[in-house]
């Protein structure tokens, strides 16, 4: 069974002559413990709820999850291995959610996965706690991940395993491949840490000195694993490249491939008698998992209509939920949130507003599960619904007083461990995750917001202090680029609202966008209230806000300005003022533009209604001025240093994001022409 794996990531490395052969052949008999004696999964039905989670942490090995899926009897042909890392294949250099039958998320930047991991497992645990009833444990799977040295040498692999232990997330079992090979050689003389005693210290349980090339040694320590009543790491020394007579334990059988006559070599040296990608029935035998897969499903959907029976809403909640549908009285919830917000019509900073939202959409919604780093009380993520998660003595999360289980997280300053922690739990289902942190630290967590991009993930970010508004902590605080560098990444929706009003549709749009995650940019400063005649564009990512003020009868707008965020207030005075000077003369349509990214997806029609052709347009943003000119602006107030340290005010005016600023800008554009 091993050697099946092996040859069959030697052939497809070789056939791309592209990708890294040595860790599968390295992991193979780890594999086979696993897959063949604990991992519970249905190669007929991948998405079964009740499965267990594996993660390939280490994604570069990606060739022994594509070689378990095919043998096990995923949909995944060997047409599709030998089309390994091919255009539109099936089997792309790194596994990647939603192309491969199996495959639970996108790894590949070292330690992702492994957060990942750390999300499934506690989305598990909570679910579990919600759920289940004596007698009806219809939430019970484990959660496994495969990794590597490079895994546990990123950073994130301490943020994210350091919280795993605090959570006592006992059905997390981590494979640890001890190769002590990496592309630069030994790791030796650059990762010396006592790994064991170091998750010791995290709180995990530890299984150390596995020979990881030995089937029954893995297998027995799996099955302990599975008695404790905490995360397990499982500590197997391997051999890259095992079977490899001259590159195995060496960084050559690492990121290339072996070629031809190693491979002969390998062949001879484990007695393969087949010709490239041909596998023995014999092999297939003993690794298809349909039949055992389908008799679990099939035992637990038995299970599950008794639980449904004795306890049908509980039944009801947990399959929508697992689909990711929200309530049917949810857009009454939502009509009714924008509806308040239009007629409090307040002076707030919008991450107050957010809160404000947040208190009508937790109240409604059990699968929001909030959180923040270390910034609850800058972010307001937390709401009278969702208690504080906290974990009791026994190791179980405490129930609060609704009998369910906290829904905000302390991550503590751990930016980057949250974000690709959301991507796990988002990933598993049941939850719609938010955290929030200040917009200048999405840089720690920008890689793991890429990969929810990339992996169509519903998970929200929340980043509060938004510009230069939040004052005097100055330039490594105020986020100039932020904006534009998040509003790049595709299929990343970014909302900067004005108001309460256009944070309640951004929250909207973000909990209703099923294929892709948001991030909210709100203010530290409060924010007036920007009065509107009609509700129902918001939602396309720009709309017009207010038409050229009544001085005067001027036949149209003579220019456009184009505001996000707490500019649009500026604008807005901006506009009078011009009406007011020139007796109506100048008059101005100001556009509240909250999410470029939306806006984007209009179509051509709708756009020119809101940015007319052969209409001059200004815009004002407090951040870099670059992205903008892609809407063909005569002028853009933004921002293209670094701030400074001052009282808020006292910025504005030295950056020019004041009325007469943009007054004397629309002016001096108009005289251009």
């Amino acid at each position: 069974m091993a050697n099946a794996v092996r040859v069959l990531a030697m052939d497809a490395v070789q056939q791309a002559n592209s990708g890294h052969p040595g860790a599968p052949m390295g992991m193979a008999e780890m594999a086979v413990a696993l897959w063949d004696r604990h991992l519970r999964h249905n190669p007929v039905n991948p998405q079964w709820s009740e499965r267990d989670r594996f993660v390939l942490s280490n994604g570069h090995a990606s060739m022994l999850q594509y070689a378990l899926l095919h043998l096990t009897g995923y949909d995944l042909p060997v047409a599709e291995l030998r089309n390994f890392r091919q255009l539109h294949s099936k089997t792309p250099g790194h596994p990647e959610v939603h192309v491969t039958p199996g495959v639970e998320t996108t790894t590949g930047p070292l330690g992702q996965g492994l957060a990942n991991a750390v999300g499934m497992a506690l989305a598990e645990k909570l679910l579990a706690a919600e759920f289940n009833r004596g007698g009806h444990e219809v939430v019970d799977h484990h959660t496994y991940v495969f990794f590597g040295d490079g895994c546990l040498m990123e950073g994130i692999s301490h943020e994210a395993c350091a919280i795993a232990g605090a959570w006592r997330l006992d059905k997390l079992i981590g494979l640890y491949d001890d190769n002590g090979i990496s592309i630069d050689g030994p790791v030796a003389p650059w990762f010396i840490d006592d790994t064991p005693k170091r998750f010791e210290a995290y709180g995990w349980n530890v299984i150390a000195g596995v020979d990881g090339h030995d089937v029954e040694a893995v297998d027995a320590a799996i099955a302990r694993a599975k008695q404790s009543d905490r995360p397990t790491i499982i500590c197997c020394r391997t051999t890259i490249g095992k079977g490899s007579p001259n590159r195995a334990g060496t960084a050559k059988a690492h990121g290339e491939a072996l070629g031809a006559e190693e491979i002969a070599l390998v062949r001879a040296g484990i007695a393969w008698q087949h010709e490239p990608f041909e596998i023995p029935e014999g092999a297939y035998t003993l690794w298809d998992a349909k039949e055992a897969g389908a008799a679990a499903e099939a035992d637990w959907n038995a299970r599950f209509d008794a639980y449904a029976a004795e306890y049908p809403d509980l039944a009801a909640e947990y399959t929508r939920r697992m689909r990711g549908d929200l309530p049917a009285e949810w857009n009454e919830v939502c009509a009714e949130a924008l509806a308040v917000a239009h007629a409090k019509a307040e002076t707030l900073a919008t991450r107050k507003s957010s809160q404000v939202v947040l208190e009508a959409f937790t109240a409604a919604l059990p699968e929001l599960l909030g959180g923040s780093a270390d910034l609850t009380g800058s972010n307001y993520t937390n709401t009278k619904s969702t208690p504080p998660l906290r974990v009791a003595d026994d190791g179980s999360f405490a129930a609060g007083e609704n009998g369910k289980p906290g829904r905000h997280i302390n991550y503590g300053v751990r930016e980057f461990g949250m974000a690709a922690i959301m991507n796990g739990v988002a990933l598993h289902g049941g939850f719609i995750p938010y955290g929030g942190t200040f917009l200048t630290f999405s840089d720690y967590s920008r890689n793991a917001i890429r990969m929810a991009a990339l992996m169509k993930a519903r998970v929200v970010h929340v980043f509060t202090h938004d510009s230069i508004g939040l004052g005097e902590d100055g330039p490594t605080h105020q986020s100039i680029e932020h904006a534009a560098s998040l509003r790049l990444i595709p299929n990343l929706d970014v909302w900067r609202p004005c108001d309460t009003a256009e944070t309640a549709v951004a929250w909207a749009s973000a909990i209703e966008s099923r294929d892709r995650p948001t991030a909210l940019l709100l203010s530290r400063h409060n924010v007036p209230y920007a009065p509107k005649g009609s509700l129902l564009d918001i939602g396309r990512g720009a709309y017009v806000l207010a038409e050229p003020a009544e001085v005067g009868t001027p036949k149209r707008a003579q220019v456009v300005i184009v505001a996000t965020g707490s500019e649009v207030t500026l604008a807005l005075h901006a506009q009078q003022q011009l009406a007011e000077a020139s007796n109506g003369r100048i008059a101005a349509r100001v556009v509240s533009m909250p999410s470029t990214t939306v806006f984007d997806r209009q179509d051509a029609r709708y756009k020119e209604s809101v940015l007319p052709p052969g209409v001059p347009r200004v815009v004002v943003e407090m951040g870099a001025s670059d992205l903008w000119w892609k809407y063909g602006p005569a002028a853009v107030v933004g921002i293209d240093t670094f701030g400074e340290s001052a009282p808020a005010p006292v910025l504005f005016r030295h950056f020019g994001f004041t009325p007469e600023n943009i007054v004397a800008t629309v002016r001096a554009v108009l005289n251009k022409r």
